[in-house]
């Protein structure tokens, strides 16, 4: 993994020297985190006992149009919300957390920024610390970079979001979306296998869980990725189906200007649940408490649900 002869650390292969310019996501050849945190709001095994260790990157190869993280995932982001820049300040602040959490370091949205995870745990066990690696991920990654995290990685957390190709592109930007997230789920679970295995605590320590999060007016989207998981991984896989969708922002086109309706849930739940899917089924009233606020880097998640329609 690296940035010589141009970036091809994800799936664009944009190919932009990022030492001289940023790359089609946004990023340069420097490292740009946000928030380093104790995050007890992701699914139970990878919260319980203390919470896990996020670190949240800056920009995103696949800049969604509803992406409730815009705010640190776009291609400008603005100079208050990184407030790391450097592999040393990252480790440091990762050893100063470890101990209060339950043992996991989760890496958020890090593919365009992948080159950097060997250093960060490099100087991490330098310090004495063996986290499990947790690796969070919006799906869309390059099988050259997985290859290079393969023995890292304890942990894979990727998202499968879409099954067509139109959506992909209309809301990411990436209508090649669809085989290559299916081809990179099915490379992470050669890696670590697709069972989630836990330890005396309820905390795991390796495996693989598949995020989709339902969005409003496709649910026939939802079916079609719920009924891949289903029929090309083993029925051992843990998938977290998740109705948190909302606005981030105005403006957004139809259906993305609301949140799902309770139609859409139950027809979504029931294909999870027709499917047998261990895992977890979000409620449809999340959508009201899960909404990050970056300009607070020690505790984006720690504050009060919204009360919507207030």
């Amino acid at each position: 993994m690296g940035l010589n002869g141009g970036c091809r650390l994800c799936p664009r292969e944009c190919g932009i020297e990022r030492q001289q310019t940023r790359g089609w996501c946004g990023a340069d050849n420097q490292i740009e985190v946000s928030a380093v945190c104790l995050h007890r709001g992701e699914e139970p095994p990878l919260s319980e006992a203390g919470g896990i260790v996020n670190v949240f990157f800056t920009h995103c190869n696949l800049q969604c149009i509803y992406c409730q993280n815009s705010d640190i995932a776009a291609r400008v982001v603005p100079d208050e919300r990184v407030h790391y820049r450097s592999v040393a300040e990252v480790a440091e602040r990762i050893c100063q957390l470890l101990p209060q959490g339950n043992g996991l370091l989760g890496f958020v949205t890090a593919a365009h920024y992948a080159h950097w995870i060997p250093e960060i745990l490099d100087q991490v066990r330098q310090r004495g610390f063996r986290p499990t690696v947790v690796y969070n991920s919006g799906g869309y990654e390059s099988m050259e970079t997985l290859h290079g995290l393969e023995g890292l990685v304890d942990i894979y957390l990727p998202d499968l979001k879409y099954m067509d190709p139109e959506m992909a592109l209309r809301y990411s930007h990436a209508a090649d979306y669809p085989a290559v997230a299916t081809a990179a789920i099915k490379e992470m679970a050669r890696q670590v296998g697709a069972s989630l295995k836990c330890d005396e605590r309820g905390v795991a320590y390796r495996g693989l869980v598949v995020r989709h999060l339902v969005l409003p007016g496709a649910v026939d989207n939802t079916l079609r990725c719920l009924d891949w998981l289903a029929d090309n991984l083993p029925f051992s896989l843990h998938v977290s189906l998740m109705a948190q969708y909302f606005p981030p922002k105005e403006h957004l086109p139809s259906p993305l200007d609301r949140t799902l309706t309770p139609a859409e849930y139950e027809q979504s739940a029931s294909r999870f649940e027709t499917l047998g899917f261990n895992g977890w089924l979000q409620e449809l009233e999340a959508e009201s408490y899960y909404r990050p606020d970056f300009s607070r880097p020690d505790n984006p998640f720690e504050y009060s649900p919204v009360t919507l329609n207030s």
